[in-house]
C-alpha cells in the first residue's frame, strides 16, 4: 500500500487527528514527524475523547506501530502525563506499539521558561506562543545546543553535554530576562525522573521504518498544525518553528529515503485560527461567537477561543499547493447547518486591487476579504453517511470548494465521532 501524509492546509486545527484515527486501521505505522506538545489533535472513539499533543493519533489502534520521529521535540514530563491518561482509559502503550526516535530533541523546563519570558518581553508584539518551549528548543537545535533522546541511554555522556549547554542557556535566562538560573543537578535529576522512564521506547526508528517498508508495510505520516504555520511558507513570523509540510515527512520521520505517495490535505468547512497573526476572513462580535459555539472552537492544547470566520479560498488554495495535496478531507460541514446563507472569502482586496493569490506576509495586514454567498441547507446533516443523502445545497457547497481549490474532496466529515464521515 502507498505511504500517505495527512496534513493541515490552513492554520492548523483542521481535524487531522480525527482523520488519522479514522484511517490508521489501513496502515501499519503512524509517524508524527515534527512539532511538540504545542498543539492538540482531538480524537473521539470507543475509548473516549482525547486531545493528543505528542502521541500519534494511531495509538488507539492496537495493531499499529506509532512513532515519534527525529523532527519532533519532546517534553518527557508532558509525554509521560499523556501516556498515563491514555493507559487509564484502557489504551495499551508498550515498546512494541510506541517508539521514540533516538534523534528526537528534548524540551527542558528552561525552554518552557524562556518561551514565557520572551512573550512577556514582547508584550503587544507577541507571537501567540503556547509557551511550551517549542521556539526556544528549535532555535537551540539549530545552534547545536540541545540534547537528543538517544543521549538518555548514556547518562555520563549526556551529563557532560548538559553542563556546557546549561552554562550557555543561563546566560540568556539571567542576563537577558533577569530570571533565576537553572541548576545543573536539578536538571539532571529532572531528566532521570522523567526521561529515564522513556528509555525502553527509544530506538533507531529509521531502521524500524525501513524494515517495515521492506516487508511491504504502509506508513501514515501525521503532521501537526497547518501550511500557514510553516516556518518557511507560512504567515511568518506568526508561524510555528517547524515544517508541517508533507515534503518534510521523510526527513522528520527518521528515514529520509522513504517516499510520500499520497497527501491528504485536511480543510475545515470554515476558517479557524489560534494565536496571533493576520487572518483575513476573520469574523468578530455575535456573528463570530455563534460560529465559535456551534463548532466548539477552543484550542485543544491551550483551551483558548479560536478566531473564526468563513472559509478562505485564497489561503486554502495556497495551502493545497504548498502541501502538494492529492486529495482533501473537508471537516465539520455539519457546523454550518444553522446558516441560511454561507459566505466564502474568494479574493483579497489589497490597495484597491483584487487578487486570488495568497500574498507575501507583509501584505496580509492590508488585505480585505471579498465574499461570495452560497445558499445554506438549514437542516441537521450529522447523521448522513452517503454523499447522495446530503441536501443538494450541502453537496453544492462541497463541489464549489473543490472547484475553487483545484483538488478533489474525498472525505466529508459531518461529526466528531469516528464513523461520522462520508467517503466519496
Amino acid at each position: 500500500m502507498a505511504n500517505c501524509a495527512i496534513v493541515g492546509v490552513n492554520w492548523g486545527d483542521e481535524g487531522k487527528g480525527r482523520m488519522v484515527d479514522l484511517l490508521a486501521s489501513d496502515y501499519d505505522v503512524v509517524v508524527r514527524y515534527q512539532g511538540g506538545n504545542n498543539a492538540g489533535h482531538t480524537v473521539i472513539n470507543q475509548y473516549g475523547k482525547f486531545a493528543l499533543h505528542l502521541l500519534p493519533s494511531g495509538i488507539f489502534r492496537p495493531e499499529v506501530i506509532n512513532v515519534l520521529g527525529n523532527g519532533t521535540v519532546i517534553d518527557p514530563e508532558a509525554l509521560l502525563g499523556e501516556m498515563e491518561s491514555l493507559r487509564q482509559a484502557g489504551v495499551s502503550l508498550t515498546p512494541d506499539n510506541f517508539k521514540i526516535s533516538d534523534r528526537a530533541t528534548i524540551v527542558f523546563p528552561f525552554h518552557r521558561a524562556q518561551d514565557s519570558l520572551e512573550e512577556e518581553r514582547l508584550k503587544d508584539a507577541k507571537y501567540g506562543s503556547t509557551k511550551r518551549g517549542i521556539a526556544p528548543v528549535y532555535s537551540d537545535k539549530f545552534q547545536k545546543k540541545t540534547i537528543m533522546m538517544g543521549e538518555l541511554l548514556d547518562m555520563d555522556y549526556l551529563a557532560g553535554r548538559l553542563k556546557g549547554i546549561l552554562e550557555w542557556k543561563n546566560l540568556t535566562i539571567e542576563k537577558v530576562y533577569g530570571a533565576q538560573p537553572y541548576d545543573f543537578q536539578e536538571m539532571l535529576n529532572w531528566l532521570e525522573k522523567f526521561g529515564g522512564q522513556l528509555r525502553p521506547y527509544i530506538c533507531d526508528v529509521g531502521s524500524v521504518l525501513r524494515k517495515a517498508q521492506l516487508r511491504g508495510k504502509s506508513i501514515l505520516f501525521e503532521a501537526q498544525l497547518g501550511a500557514l504555520r510553516d516556518i518557511d511558507y507560512g504567515i511568518y513570523p506568526y508561524t510555528s518553528s517547524s515544517t508541517p509540510l508533507a515534503a518534510y515527512a521523510p526527513i522528520g520521520c527518521g528515514a529520509p529515503d522513504l517516499r510520500v505517495d499520497e497527501v491528504l490535505g485536511v480543510v475545515k468547512a470554515y476558517s479557524t485560527c489560534v494565536g496571533e497573526g493576520p487572518f483575513v476572513a476573520e469574523w468578530f462580535g455575535p456573528e463570530a461567537e455563534k460560529l465559535r459555539e456551534a463548532g466548539g472552537e477552543y484550542g485543544a492544547a491551550t483551551g483558548r477561543p479560536r478566531r473564526v470566520g468563513p472559509l478562505d479560498i485564497v489561503a486554502t488554495r495556497y495551502g493545497v499547493k504548498v502541501q502538494g495535496a492529492t486529495s482533501i478531507a473537508l471537516t465539520k460541514l455539519d457546523v454550518l447547518s444553522y446558516m441560511e446563507e454561507i459566505p466564502v472569502c474568494t479574493e483579497y482586496s489589497i490597495d484597491g486591487k483584487t487578487t486570488g493569490d495568497f500574498p507575501f506576509p507583509s501584505a496580509l495586514a492590508k488585505a480585505q476579504p471579498v465574499f461570495e454567498t452560497l445558499p445554506g441547507w438549514g437542516c441537521d446533516i450529522s447523521g448522513v453517511r452517503h454523499w447522495e443523502d446530503l441536501p443538494e445545497a450541502a453537496r453544492d457547497y462541497v463541489l464549489y470548494i473543490e472547484d475553487q481549490i483545484g483538488c478533489a474532496i474525498s472525505y466529508v466529515s459531518v461529526g466528531a465521532d469516528r464513523d461520522a464521515i462520508i467517503e466519496r
